[in-house]
């Protein structure tokens, strides 16, 4: 059985979640960071959406992102078919939040996670980006929290 084939609870909903919105604001202000560098916490706060977003969590991922940067590229490496370099921007700070969430963020699903990296590739990346973001994070998915999924396909 494939992740994709592990089923999820999550259901889709017209309008996006806090977290989700905190997620998509994490993911604009980490990639104003990665490419001027600044404060992205303070960047984070001037967006729109800052102000429906779960802030809480959008500060998490912002502040935990930049302090993991190293380790969580390192993380991320051994699952890339090309050099991390040679990712665009986007799909690299997604890469960055979704190794993140699946180190730190137990409490979070690995299908969530997964979900969440793959509409933020769908939403903001180019074209199948969000395919070869899915292919990475289900990778790391399997090394990081291989008990969660042993357990989720027990129970189907």
């Amino acid at each position: 059985m494939a992740l994709k084939d592990v089923p999820t609870t999550t259901r889709a909903t017209a309008r996006p979640s806090a977290r989700r919105r905190a997620r998509e604001i994490a993911l604009q202000a980490l990639y104003a960071w990665k490419l001027a560098g600044g404060d992205p916490l303070e960047q984070a706060k001037t967006l729109e959406g800052w102000v429906r977003c779960d802030q809480k969590f959008a500060a998490e991922l912002i502040a935990e992102v930049v302090a993991r940067n190293e380790l969580l590229e390192k993380t991320i490496m051994p699952h890339l078919d090309r050099s991390l370099a040679s990712l665009s921007p986007v799909e690299r700070v997604i890469l960055l939040i979704g190794a993140y969430e699946l180190a730190q963020c137990p409490e979070t699903p690995f299908k969530v996670v997964l979900n969440e990296a793959i509409e933020l590739g769908r939403s903001f990346g180019g074209t199948d980006g969000h395919k070869f973001i899915n292919g990475v994070l289900e990778k790391l998915a399997l090394e990081l929290r291989a008990g969660e999924i042993a357990r989720v396909r027990q129970a189907v």
